[in-house]
């Protein structure tokens, strides 16, 4: 999209009032300024990629890491992440994306700016080139699981999950799908604060959202230990069950999660898995479940093959002979009628 010339210039005016009302140190004009650009950058997308340019980012981003918990941080967080939505490039060139980040990392710490920050990282982290650079940012990634432990789950109200929330975990999820970034996640102790999450009774509009980061958290195999400390294997086998989760999504997200454990873990994780009763019967369910969407039936499936792999060639014929024989058996019951059908008023007890 062609950039028009009054978003230049209206982009340079407003970079200019902030730039000298920090410099005069005049608090008052500093926040009218912030405040100018959040607005602008909300009412027309046009303007974004121009701020950018005109150098609001390290405004901004100073702003946010000055008093993180102040109202012109709420501002300047909200204005970054308008601004990242059409200039996420520009946001994160060499020169700008460490202050930047550290910038984020200040506000996730605390203050009503978290989540707009949060919101900003998820936004960076859409642009697959950005998640090496964001990953590499260990106290950022930990200021993301330190906002999830901190924050309550629920509303006031208690009927949804907190913008706070859900921000950070669709920025947790962005962040895990590089995978060098999953090690360095379990590390930090996200997988004790997402089942956490999902263990908790105040958990309604976040099951979804908390299924897909422990998805993606349990491809790499750092995260076996840390899924025996929180009987992660059990509870997701749970919501595989028919009727255990909370939406067709969920399940097909905590098979997922299961499926990346075996595949990162390989036997041991299998063992882990084959060791809860019933593992596989809730896993062929789902993957013979007619209701169950096509990707849930497919993660099952192959959750299947790779449990197999895993037992040993021997225990995968011995699993196949028997779910022959019970599906024989299961034909016989539904066919013959002296087996299946109820007892006729001549027959004797």
């Amino acid at each position: 999209m062609e950039v028009k010339p009054p978003q230049q210039h209206t982009a340079r005016v407003l970079v200019g009032r902030l730039r000298g009302a920090a410099a005069a140190c005049d608090g008052a004009a500093t926040a009218a300024a912030v405040a100018a650009i959040r607005q602008a950058s909300k009412d027309d997308p046009e303007v974004r990629s121009p701020l950018a340019a005109a150098g609001a980012a390290p405004l901004l981003a100073a702003q946010l890491s000055s008093c993180p918990s102040s109202p012109v941080a709420t501002d300047a967080a909200a204005a970054l992440l308008n601004i990242s939505i059409s200039a996420r490039d520009q946001l994160m060139a060499p020169a700008a994306a460490p202050a930047l980040l550290d910038a984020l990392t200040a506000a996730l710490r605390g203050g009503a700016a978290a989540h707009h920050a949060a919101a900003t990282v998820h936004s960076l982290l859409c642009a697959q080139q950005h998640r090496a650079a964001v990953a590499a940012r260990r106290p950022l990634l930990a200021a993301l699981v330190a906002l999830l432990r901190r924050e309550p789950p629920m509303s006031p109200r208690g009927a949804t999950a907190t913008r706070t929330t859900k921000d950070a975990l669709k920025a947790l999820f962005a962040a895990a799908l590089y995978p060098p970034c999953r090690a360095t996640l379990v590390a930090l102790g996200a997988v004790q604060v997402l089942f956490a999450l999902l263990l908790t009774e105040a958990r309604a509009g976040v099951v979804e959202d908390v299924t897909a980061v422990v998805a993606q958290v349990a491809g790499c195999a750092e995260s076996l230990d840390a899924f025996r400390w929180v009987s992660g294997v059990r509870i997701l086998l749970d919501l595989v069950e028919p009727g255990g989760a909370a939406t067709p999504r969920a399940r097909e997200n905590a098979a997922a999660a299961l499926l990346n454990l075996v595949v990162a873990g390989g036997e041991h994780a299998a063992a882990e898995v084959l060791a809860v009763g019933g593992a596989e019967e809730a896993v062929r369910e789902l993957a013979e479940d007619a209701a169950a969407s096509p990707r849930g039936k497919a993660k099952a499936e192959a959750l299947l093959r790779a449990l197999e792999e895993a037992a040993g060639p021997a225990a995968a014929s011995a699993r196949r002979s028997e779910h022959r024989l019970a599906d024989f058996l299961n034909g016989i019951v539904h066919s013959d009628p002296y087996i299946s059908g109820p007892p006729s008023a001549s027959t004797h007890g």
